[in-house]
C-alpha cells in the first residue's frame, strides 16, 4: 500500500486526524497542553470538594484559569454543564486546525466518550431535594444531565447534522469512541467525523466514591514507580477531526497521523480487578488491524492509572504482547500529568500520542520516585525523550473489564 493510496487492503477508507483540540488541568487548547507535557509538568495538586458541610481534599487536575463567561452566553451556560463546555472548547480548536467550517460540516458525524456525564447537576439536585428537602430540581436539570448534551450543542453551534453519538463506556469511552468513528468513516458512513470525550467530574461525590474504592493516591499519581498509591481524577476534553484519506487529500488538508488499526476487547471475569488477557486481546486486535509489527512499535501510552494492580498487569500485557520488543518499548503515563479524566482519557492521550509523533517528543511518566520489580519498562521517567518515532499505541482499560486500543502511524 503506497503512502497516498487512500484505501486499505481490504477496500475501505483509510482515516487521517487533522485537526485536535484540547482542555485540560493545563488550561485551554493544545499549547499549553504540550507545553506541560513536554516541560514534565503535573498539573495535579491537592484540591477540596464540599457538600453541605462534607469536604474531602484529595489530588485532581481542574481546569486552569478557565472562566466560563469568557466563552458562552448566560442562556448557552444555563444548558451546559463544564463537560459540555469543555467539549465545545475543543472541538473549536480541533475544527480550527483542520480548517473546516460551514457546509463542509454538514454531513460529518460526532461521537464522542463520556463517562459520568453531568454530575454536578445530579449533585446539585441532590443538595435541592435530599439536602435542603425541597419538593423539585432545577427545570433544566435532565438536559444539562444527559449525556448526549455535548454532542447535541457541539452539532446545533457548527450545523452539523450527520449521526451524533455518545459511547459510555468509563475509562475507555474515549478510545471506544474514536474506534467508533473510524469504523464509520472507514465504511463510508461519512468522511468527516469529530471524535473524543469528555468529562468534568471533580466533584465531591465523585471523589468520595473512587476515595471508597481505595483506589485514590494520597499525595499525587505516580504510574509504574515504586511508592505509587492511586490515581488522582481529572477534567478536560481532547476532540480530533478525522476524516478519509480521500477527503483529507481532495481539500489538500494537513495531515498529523493516521488511526491504522484499533482492538477491542472485554475481560469477562471481574468488575474491578483488571486482567491481562482481556488488553492483550485488544492490543493484538489493533497492531492486526494496521498490519504494523510489534517489533515496530516505539511508543505506547499506557492506561497508566498508578493503582497498584493495573500498573503491574499493563507491564504484563507489554510484556506478553510484545516479547523481546518489550526491553526496547517506551511506555508512559499522561495520567501522571493530567489525572485520570475517565471518559476524556482515550482521546487526551492520543492526542498527546500524536504531538509526541510529530515532534519528536516522547512524553514522560512524572511523579517517578523509584524502580518496581513487578512494573520493569520503561516508563521514561520524570523527563521528556527526543525520540522520533513513526507508529505507536494508545491504550486504555476500563472498570467492568472493558479495553481499547488504538494504533497511529505516520503518513
Amino acid at each position: 500500500m503506497s503512502a497516498v493510496d487512500p484505501r486499505r487492503p481490504d477496500g475501505t477508507h483509510r482515516v487521517v486526524v487533522t485537526g485536535m483540540g484540547a482542555v485540560t488541568g493545563f488550561g485551554l487548547g493544545l499549547a499549553p497542553y504540550w507545553d506541560g507535557i513536554a516541560g514534565g509538568k503535573t498539573a495535579i495538586k491537592l484540591t477540596t470538594r464540599s457538600f453541605e458541610d462534607l469536604e474531602i481534599t484529595r489530588p485532581a487536575a481542574t481546569v486552569a484559569d478557565y472562566i466560563p463567561g469568557d466563552h458562552f452566553t448566560d442562556s448557552e451556560l444555563l444548558m451546559s454543564e463544564p463537560f459540555v463546555q469543555y467539549a465545545r472548547l475543543a472541538a473549536r480548536e480541533a475544527l480550527a486546525e483542520a480548517g473546516l467550517s460551514g457546509e463542509q460540516l454538514t454531513d460529518a458525524a460526532i461521537v464522542l466518550g463520556c463517562g459520568g456525564g453531568g454530575e454536578q447537576s445530579r449533585e446539585d439536585a441532590a443538595k435541592q431535594m435530599f439536602g435542603k428537602k425541597r419538593p423539585r430540581a432545577h427545570p433544566m436539570s435532565v438536559p444539562r444531565i444527559n449525556h448526549q448534551a455535548a454532542v447535541g450543542m457541539i452539532a446545533i453551534e457548527h450545523q452539523i447534522f450527520g449521526p451524533g453519538l455518545v459511547i459510555a463506556t468509563g475509562c475507555a469511552a474515549g478510545s471506544h469512541a474514536v474506534a467508533q468513528a473510524t469504523m464509520m468513516l472507514r465504511h463510508g458512513y461519512a468522511g468527516i467525523a469529530l471524535t473524543g470525550g469528555t468529562e468534568a467530574n471533580v466533584l465531591y461525590s465523585s471523589i468520595r466514591g473512587f476515595d471508597a474504592a481505595r483506589i485514590v493516591a494520597s499525595d499525587t499519581c505516580r504510574p509504574f514507580s515504586a511508592g505509587r498509591s492511586g490515581l488522582a481524577l481529572g477534567e478536560g476534553a481532547g476532540v480530533l477531526v478525522i476524516e478519509t484519506l480521500a477527503s483529507a487529500q481532495a481539500r489538500g488538508a494537513q495531515i498529523i497521523a493516521e488511526i491504522a488499526g484499533f482492538g477491542m476487547s472485554s475481560d469477562a471475569r471481574d468488575p474491578v480487578q483488571p486482567t491481562q488477557r482481556g488488553p492483550v486481546r485488544a492490543v493484538r486486535q489493533a497492531l492486526s488491524d494496521a498490519q504494523i509489527p510489534p517489533d515496530a512499535i516505539a511508543y505506547v501510552n499506557a492506561h497508566g492509572t498508578g493503582t497498584l494492580l493495573n500498573d503491574v498487569v499493563e507491564t504484563n500485557v507489554a510484556r506478553e504482547v510484545f516479547g523481546p520488543h518489550a526491553d526496547k518499548l517506551m511506555m508512559s503515563s499522561t495520567k501522571s500529568q493530567i489525572g485520570h479524566t475517565l471518559g476524556a482519557a482515550g482521546a487526551l492521550e492520543l492526542i498527546a500520542t500524536l504531538m509526541g509523533m510529530s515532534k519528536g517528543v516522547i512524553p514522560p511518566t512524572v511523579n517517578f520516585l523509584d524502580s518496581d520489580p513487578e512494573c520493569d519498562i520503561d516508563c521514561v521517567p520524570n523527563d521528556a525523550r527526543d525520540v522520533k518515532f513513526s507508529a505507536a499505541l494508545s491504550q486504555s482499560f476500563a472498570f467492568g473489564g472493558v479495553n481499547a486500543a488504538l494504533a497511529v502511524r505516520k503518513v
